[in-house]
């Protein structure tokens, strides 16, 4: 390669001709030799490439379980490529550090918890770190550490850029600003559940019913970055026109759900007795902006069929995916929205698993991979 005719190209010129290629193939073409990899990784080709939609790389990522990350010396990221129909594999080899459990991403990055490297795992108080990563330039950075027990009982949220942070717990929330946790009291009435950070808002989800029969509701607060300020305030976020649609979803669940909105997914009751079966799974959407309700879409019951003897199955994605995922399945529901000449379809699928967790059931997230986006 290094006497190739290609070298005498203008870099301009070599610049348009990967551009016009997806990012599947810059990828690849990335590993063919050092001179390839030095032209796609400039920060001219790279600042190319970040103004243009069709290099996001959209991907269904796969976490294993909290029991199964612990000191694997070969982690990887297990990936399904929608668009291609194929599973692919990231490794996480580059990031030193003796135990990593992959949470989240956004804006083209992988957020994971990792033990600290210079702390003994089995001690009595095991501090954990968050690190940022983009796995196809193998760049990353770490935050601050934390105490153990953020890992296991906060939710890890995103906003408008890499920088900010969120850690989520019914007692406290923490916030990243200036390589510095900023703490405040989240003051909730219940463990919040399923919360998403949209624009500069928390949404979370709260049983505020009985020990005999949960009756959730909406929250929503403003996100804090002032040292002056002690608590977060959260306001119940309702209307009189929603009516029961908090009612008719068993055990709901928040998502985003595109620009300005957030979906709620969970079992359709048939009834409002305490223990009604469920006769699908329904997904709603609320318009953040005129706070009304839709459905988006209902699981088919030829794959409803597989789901309604379970007492338990995970879901998870967001915006126009959503993945479905039930005990011994060996299978995955892959519910996608779409437009197709002016109208909004959604179509239902199953995609077959190349690994699972010791219980069979698959958790995950999505990842829009980008090369151009740094820690």
């Amino acid at each position: 390669m290094e006497s190739s005719p290609m070298n005498r190209l203008p870099q301009d010129a070599l610049h348009q001709i990967f551009l016009s290629l997806p990012i599947r193939q810059i990828i690849i073409c990335k590993a063919v030799c050092k001179s390839l990899y030095s032209t796609l990784s400039s920060p001219s080709f790279l600042h190319f490439i970040s103004s243009s939609p069709s290099h996001i790389f959209p991907l269904i990522a796969l976490r294993p379980s909290h029991r199964s990350h612990s000191h694997s010396p070969h982690l990887a990221l297990h990936l399904f490529d929608p668009l291609s129909n194929r599973w692919l594999r990231f490794s996480l080899n580059f990031l030193p550090f003796p135990s990593l459990l992959p949470i989240t991403s956004s804006h083209g990055l992988l957020y994971l918890w990792a033990s600290s490297p210079n702390l003994p795992n089995s001690g009595p108080i095991n501090n954990k770190t968050l690190i940022v990563c983009n796995p196809l330039t193998r760049q990353f950075k770490a935050l601050p550490q934390l105490g153990s027990a953020w890992s296991r009982h906060g939710s890890v949220l995103i906003g408008a850029g890499p920088s900010q942070v969120l850690v989520l717990t019914e007692l406290a929330t923490l916030y990243s600003t200036n390589n510095s946790w900023l703490k405040f009291s989240s003051d909730l009435p219940s463990k919040p559940r399923s919360p998403v950070l949209i624009d500069n808002f928390i949404l979370a989800l709260c049983d505020v019913g009985s020990p005999w029969r949960s009756q959730w509701k909406l929250f929503k607060s403003l996100v804090i970055d002032r040292e002056d300020q002690l608590a977060q305030k959260w306001t119940r976020l309702e209307k009189d026109e929603w009516g029961d649609v908090f009612d008719i979803i068993k055990r709901p669940r928040l998502f985003m759900g595109g620009k300005n909105k957030i979906l709620m997914i969970g079992g359709l009751k048939s009834s409002y007795s305490l223990h009604s079966a469920c006769s699908t799974i329904l997904i709603l959407r609320l318009d953040l902006e005129s706070l009304e309700w839709d459905e988006a879409g209902r699981m088919p019951p030829q794959m409803y069929q597989f789901f309604q003897d379970s007492r338990k199955f995970k879901v998870f994605g967001g915006g126009n995916r959503v993945c479905f995922s039930v005990k011994r399945l060996g299978r995955l529901v892959l519910w996608e929205c779409f437009e197709e000449n002016g109208c909004e379809k959604n179509e239902w699928r199953w995609i077959d698993v190349v690994t699972g967790n010791g219980d069979g059931l698959c958790r995950g997230f999505l990842l829009e991979a980008q090369l151009s986006a740094v820690p």
